[in-house]
């Protein structure tokens, strides 16, 4: 998949085009991380994203995102994308009557918040600090390059990302249907992680390639049965 494909799917998906830009960021500032920002503006529709959709499809083109700057960056943003979903994980276990919904919600919780521990044991071993992604992403968003992406997409700053953030938050809780909303939302948040994973699948410690399959594996497979219930019980 490359980031025209990504974003075909997201209009076709009724995705709204800022919360597009918010993914498309993501994807990128990995990116940037190992391949430099004026390689992305250079060539934005190539195929620089392969996307692992599902654990058997997509790959990456190999060598793109290796090395020790990719695990340092995808850690960084992956940590903030879990901690989203335990978020919603937690509205759903608040709000949902559906068992069904309820028994997802828990697994998530666990799962995420386990990747998160994992994460950050990893990168205080690795680089000798505690992790801090928020600030790491603002970092990012301030270099001159990615600052040229950020305004490409419309973006002023890393503020208006996460007051959006906790507005999709808001309005999950507020919906009218919840757990239609829910599906929606973890659906794309699942996509949103299975893209950012498959960009250290080729890592060389065997712990990020562990993590990189088990996202793919799980998250696949959730998606596939939050797909299957949205099918039975709201068309």
């Amino acid at each position: 998949m490359n980031i025209k494909d990504f974003t075909d799917f997201t209009k076709d998906n009724k995705i709204s085009s800022q919360k597009r830009n918010i993914f498309l960021f993501g994807i990128a500032s990995i990116l940037f991380a190992t391949t430099g920002i004026h390689d992305v503006l250079a060539k934005p529709n190539s195929i620089i994203l392969q996307s692992q959709m599902m654990p058997q499809q997509g790959m990456m083109n190999r060598g793109t995102m290796q090395g020790d700057k990719a695990d340092r960056h995808f850690i960084e943003m992956m940590i903030p994308h879990h901690e989203g979903a335990v978020k919603m994980a937690d509205l759903a276990l608040k709000l949902t009557k559906r068992p069904e919904l309820k028994k997802l919600a828990e697994e998530i919780k666990r799962d995420q918040t386990r990747e998160i521990s994992q994460m950050r044991q990893w990168y205080k071993q690795w680089y000798g600090k505690d992790v801090v992604a928020s600030a790491n992403m603002n970092k990012n968003m301030n270099n001159r390059g990615m600052m040229e992406m950020r305004n490409m997409m419309g973006m002023k700053n890393t503020t208006g990302m996460t007051n959006m953030m906790a507005a999709d938050l808001k309005a999950l809780e507020t919906a009218s249907n919840f757990d239609k909303a829910f599906l929606e939302e973890m659906i794309s948040h699942h996509k949103m992680a299975l893209m950012m994973s498959s960009m250290v699948i080729d890592s060389n410690r065997p712990e990020m390639r562990k993590l990189s399959n088990a996202i793919a594996q799980s998250q696949s497979k959730e998606i596939e049965q939050m797909r299957q219930w949205n099918q039975a019980w709201y068309k």
